[in-house]
């Protein structure tokens, strides 16, 4: 099966569950997290601040998986981040690789 890089956004009150959870459940990935900002969000699922500025707070995780992983992942943020706002997409990767 091919790769898939998975890009998850999240808001700042889940972010360390999340990250948490993906450390327990893929301890044998590495994946990256930069906070980012989101635009576009609903106005009301902001703050006073983030309304005015007309952006939110957030999170940015990308990992690596193989589409049974993803899957895997899929199901845990349905079941357990219902309700969060999380959002993701999912695109192929043509190669990946390391330096050593």
């Amino acid at each position: 099966m091919s790769d898939l890089n998975c890009s998850i956004l999240c808001a700042p009150d889940v972010e360390e569950k999340l990250l948490d959870r993906l450390a327990i459940e893929f301890p044998d990935e590495m994946f990256t997290s930069t906070p980012t900002f989101g635009h576009g969000i609903a106005h009301g699922a902001m703050n006073p601040n983030e309304q005015v500025l007309g952006r939110a707070r957030a999170l940015l995780i990308q990992i690596v998986l193989t589409a049974d992983a993803w899957h895997t992942l899929r199901g845990l943020l349905a079941r357990d981040f219902a309700g969060t706002g999380i959002r993701y997409w999912v695109t192929a990767v043509g190669e990946a690789g390391a330096c050593r």
